[in-house]
This record gives structure tokens, sequence and C-alpha cells, in this order.
């Protein structure tokens, strides 16, 4: 797949009312995703899954971490020098899916590759981005962590010239978190149990 294509997958949540061919691809993955899920077939997932098979060893990949929990590798179809993958060895197809302490442990990498990132190929900055879900870009159903290196001025987003609108401090906004916080209200004792508002 080339960057371009990469990017506008990528993008296409960014700019949601710009029609891509690559998003109804997307779409009709998650389908038969869904379906495969539905029959209890995640064993051929794992098999099908270009992340599980790397995991495996049988299918090349440069590693560049390695622990019993996760695997950082660069992309191979990146979107700037040393944009890179980190993704747990188990599958999940999705962040919801994935334990708290999985992420966790991804989560807890970012720092020390994406400075070495950085300094090995003279970036200054670095994206760190999850697409969840097609509508968001993901089209590996295996949850993973994009590490995208940044230099000043290399556009590389379309939307950064784009203006953000402040917050309106109105009903909406203000119904849009009464729900979000009674979805997380619904949330196990154990899961938010240092959660606090």
């Amino acid at each position: 797949m080339e960057s371009r294509s990469r990017l506008s997958i990528i993008c296409s949540h960014l700019l949601p009312g710009s029609p891509s061919p690559t998003s109804r691809l997307s779409s009709s993955i998650t389908s038969s995703a869904s379906i495969n899920d539905a029959a209890g077939d995640t064993r051929n997932h794992q098999l099908d899954c270009v992340f599980c098979r790397i995991v495996r060893g049988e299918s090349p990949a440069f590693k560049l971490y390695e622990d019993e929990t996760c695997l950082c590798i660069l992309d191979s179809s990146p979107l700037s020098p040393g944009h890179s993958l980190i993704i747990p060895k188990s599958h999940f197809s999705c962040l919801e899916a994935t334990p708290p302490s999985v992420v966790a442990a991804m989560c807890s990498k970012v720092p020390s590759i994406g400075n070495a990132i950085m300094k090995a190929n003279g970036s200054d900055s670095f994206n760190l981005l999850v697409n969840n879900g097609a509508a968001a870009g993901q089209v590996i159903f295996h949850t993973h962590i994009h590490i995208i290196p940044r230099k000043a001025r290399d556009c590389l987003w379309t939307t950064e010239s784009l203006r953000r609108r402040p917050l309106n401090f109105d009903q909406e906004a203000s119904q849009l978190v009464n729900r979000v916080r009674e979805q997380l209200s619904s949330i196990s004792p154990e899961d938010g149990k240092d959660s606090r508002i």
C-alpha cells in the first residue's frame, strides 16, 4: 500500500466528510471480521493476522524492541522514516478488547522507543496514534500503536492547516459530558477504582 493511501486512511477520521475508496474497503473488512468473531472464529483470525505471523516469526519485520508482552517493529509502509508500531504479542482485535495491563505495558515503552527513533533519524517530535475501528482508519485488526516521527514543516497531516474552534460551553456539550460520565459509571469497580470526577 502506498504512503499516500495509508495517509488517507489515517486522516479519514480527521476529515469525515471526505469519502475515500479505502473507507469502503475498511468497512467490508470490519464486517467480515465481526461475522468471524461472532462465530467464535478467533483462532483463524490469529492465523491470518499479519502481526500474529510476525510475532510467531513466520513473516519478516524489522524489530526495534521486544519483551514478553509487546514488540515494536518498523511500519512496512511508513508515513515518515522511523514510523514504527508497538503491538501486543497476543492477538486483540481492538483497544477495547486489549486488557489494561497490556495497554499499560505497550504505552510504557513509548517514551524510550519514541526518543530513540527521534535521535536515530534527527526528528524533534513524534505523533502517537491509535486507529481504533474502521471509521478511525484501522485496517489491521490487531491492536497497535503508531509512533510517527515528525520534523518541522513536514506537512504530513493535511489537517494541520485547519483551525480549531473553541468548545462551546453549552447544553449540547454538557449533555455529552453527562452521557460519557454515565458510560464510565457502568465500568466495573476494578477498572475504575482510582477515577474521580
